[in-house]
């Protein structure tokens, strides 16, 4: 061997062993890196690795640069090596065969660089670094995630207690879990105190799911792992610690006796109303973390109505209201809004609005920054995007309600949208989760294909909190009655009421739908 150097597999610093004829291969436990003479890659499958003898050298005794007892490490079978000046240089770590008990594999390292380790001896039908010292049964076993880590648990309970680690990092937490669960099973409670670290988060999700219910407790340390504690002389902290530890329940189970906070969450959940009282008798307004459906075929008039509920929000909230239009650019969606102030719809008459005039109405609009708008060249016809959109809206933007107008837009960059609805659903189910995660009030538009259906899915429907469809006969031979529609509501969660709520009428010369008599009721004069 000439050298040492990084493996580009498992990522290790100085694991890789080159030779002179330029063959390389990873002695980290696990991985399979390995380099024949002719530059070809192979898997350590094909490789033979040559077999290291046992080593267990040097004696036993205290290591004090880690707070760690002789009595600790004799226990432990733990070993140390000096090197000139009388200062540990290496320790050794035996694992112990499962069936006889003895040592048939260790690990040494080195003091002064963490990542020079190395294994001997055979590892075959060995068991959790350890586990020679325990009974396979009593009330407690603790699971770290290093060999430091669980000498130190021991040393600060005396020993009293059966302490064991994994055998090569976070990495392989479940795996030796897996291949020792029989053994671990035989314990009342079984404490895993992984390292408070990304990798020691993330190994103890991987494993806390593998025990029996009621087993599993979890250890939130203070520091980044028990060793620490111990060198800092904070064993009292650790102990209170590891006796706090909390048995791990699976997400979304939960006793009755703990739900009285949920009742008093849901009695004093805010509601802001909606722009027409008719709608508020039906569902007592619209609240953070539900998704609400307004349908309806091609020209009835569902922008509109989404314009008419933006501005309420605007007026009678602080919030700032997120505004994803999708079928029309952000200046005629401006341009909707300053129509409001002018009262009269300015789009048809720009030629005659004076450009002094038009900036008051934008001025007026654009006071308080309060709308905020998805420019089409943002979205880029990809629903991650518009997902992130609507994320950084809520989050970054603190855009309490979002409006959508409208879904099938977005729904068309969803791969087969055109048969394939299962993307629709899968789209829906994530939205679903959006609202809950940013805790906002989400408005969708969707198009219906006949008979109050709704276009592409009825998992489009099922995860809404509320659908209201919107109708009129815009093909009337009356104006008057071709401007009224009808506001259905066809789901309703929270309070369960459906029907016809009421009707609103589009003046032509403001530009507003405000509520109206019954179509069967209405004459020309309810237009003045």
């Amino acid at each position: 061997m000439i050298r040492k150097e990084g493996c580009p597999e498992c990522g290790s610093k100085n694991n890789v062993a080159v030779w002179e004829d330029g063959g390389k291969h990873c002695f980290s436990p696990g991985c399979t890196y390995h380099v024949h003479s002719d530059q070809s890659s192979t898997e350590a499958s094909n490789y033979v690795k040559p077999k290291r003898a046992l080593e267990m050298n040097g004696v036993v005794a205290a290591i004090d640069s880690r707070r760690l007892s002789v009595k600790t490490c004799r226990k432990f079978g733990v070993t140390v090596e000096y090197d000139t000046a009388g200062k540990i240089s290496y320790t050794n770590f035996p694992y112990c065969n499962i069936e006889t008990g003895k040592p048939t594999a260790a690990k040494r390292k080195d003091v002064n660089d963490k990542d020079n380790q190395r294994w001997s001896g055979n590892r075959e039908g060995i068991g959790l670094f350890g586990q020679q010292t325990c009974s396979g049964r009593g009330k407690y076993i603790t699971i770290t995630e290093g060999e430091e880590d669980a000498l130190a648990v021991s040393e600060m309970f005396d020993n009293r207690w059966d302490v064991v680690s994994i055998k090569d990092g976070a990495g392989s937490a479940a795996r030796d879990i897996k291949a020792n669960l029989e053994f671990l099973e035989g314990y009342d409670n079984v404490i895993l105190c992984f390292d408070n670290d990304d990798a020691g988060h993330k190994a103890t999700n991987e494993s806390k799911e593998l025990f029996s219910p009621n087993k599993c407790k979890i250890v939130t340390l203070p520091r980044k792992d028990a060793g620490e504690m111990l060198e800092n002389r904070e064993t009292k902290a650790f102990t209170s610690s590891w006796w706090d530890a909390k048995v791990y329940a699976p997400d979304g189970i939960v006793p009755i006796s703990e739900t009285w906070g949920a009742i008093l969450k849901y009695r004093d959940t805010p509601s802001t109303p909606y722009p027409w009282d008719f709608l508020n008798e039906y569902l007592l307004g619209q609240r953070m973390q539900e998704i609400v459906i307004w349908a309806a075929d091609t020209g009835i008039g569902k922008s509109q109505a989404m314009r008419e509920i933006q501005a309420h929000l605007i007026e009678t909230t602080d919030a700032r209201v997120g505004c994803l239009m999708l079928e029309e650019s952000i200046a005629k969606t401006t341009l909707g809004w300053m129509s409001f102030a002018a009262g009269r719809p300015l789009h048809k008459e720009l030629d005659k609005v004076t450009e002094e005039e038009l900036k008051g109405y934008w001025d007026q609009v654009t006071k308080g920054d309060r709308y905020v708008l998805l420019d089409h060249k943002g979205w880029q016809n990809n629903i991650d995007t518009l997902k992130a959109r609507i994320r950084y809206m809520a989050k970054a933007l603190d855009c309490k309600y979002i409006v959508l107008d409208h879904l099938h837009i977005a729904l068309s960059s969803v791969a087969g949208a055109s048969g394939d609805w299962s993307g629709i659903d899968e789209l829906m189910t994530e939205f679903r989760s959006l609202v809950h995660e940013l805790d906002i009030c989400l408005h969708l538009v969707s198009h219906t294909s006949g008979d109050r259906n709704l276009r592409g899915s009825k998992g489009i429907g099922k995860l809404a909190d509320a659908v209201i469809f919107l109708e009129r006969d815009k093909h009337h031979e009356n104006p008057e009655m071709a401007n009224i529609t009808s506001v259905v509501v066809d789901k309703n969660r929270f309070v369960g009421d459906v029907g016809t709520a009421g009707y609103l009428r589009y003046d032509k010369f403001t530009g507003r739908m405000t509520p109206c008599a019954a179509p069967e009721d209405f004459s020309s004069e309810d237009a003045f």
